[in-house]
């Protein structure tokens, strides 16, 4: 099997934004259908993590290094504007804001694909924090920061 065999596995980034297919399976609903609330984040989740990931930001990497790092969130703002159901066809939108400090600030909406359109289902402005393996604040390494720099907004640039 090549390398090319699922291109669109990780999704693909279009200019600053990342773009991540998923369906819906029955898995991720609840009893009538409709996608249960917390997987959402399940789905944004995949969305920064695919993102960091092409963007050559690597999490096992990051935990394996001299001084283990990794993500944790911070805070996140939600709103849940319409209900996806089972079998239909999403697609997470992640931007990266801002990448400073110990900080990464990302934009997200969910979107359902329907007859050629796109309509927003869901959206969240998420904080997360670079942590060391005490749980304590530490510095986006300089290798992260330059592999987000082309994706960050130039107004937020460290």
């Amino acid at each position: 099997m090549s390398d090319r065999s699922w291109p669109d596995l990780a999704g693909r980034i279009e200019g600053r934004t990342h773009i991540l297919p998923v369906r819906v399976y029955y898995e991720d609903t609840d009893f009538s259908g409709i996608v249960y609330h917390a997987n959402y984040l399940r789905f944004a989740e995949r969305g920064r993590s695919d993102f960091l990931r092409l963007a050559g930001v690597n999490h096992t990497e990051l935990f394996e290094g001299d001084d283990p790092l990794a993500f944790a969130i911070h805070r996140m703002e939600i709103d849940f504007l319409k209900p996806a159901r089972i079998d239909d066809e999403l697609e997470v939108h992640t931007i990266y804001r801002r990448a400073s400090g110990a900080r990464l600030e990302a934009g997200q909406k969910i979107l359902r694909r329907a007859g050629g359109t796109l309509d927003e289902i869901w959206r969240a402005t998420v904080l997360a924090a670079c942590l060391d393996s005490k749980g304590r604040p530490r510095r986006l390494p300089e290798k992260a920061r330059i592999a987000l720099a082309p994706f960050v907004e130039p107004s937020s640039s460290p």
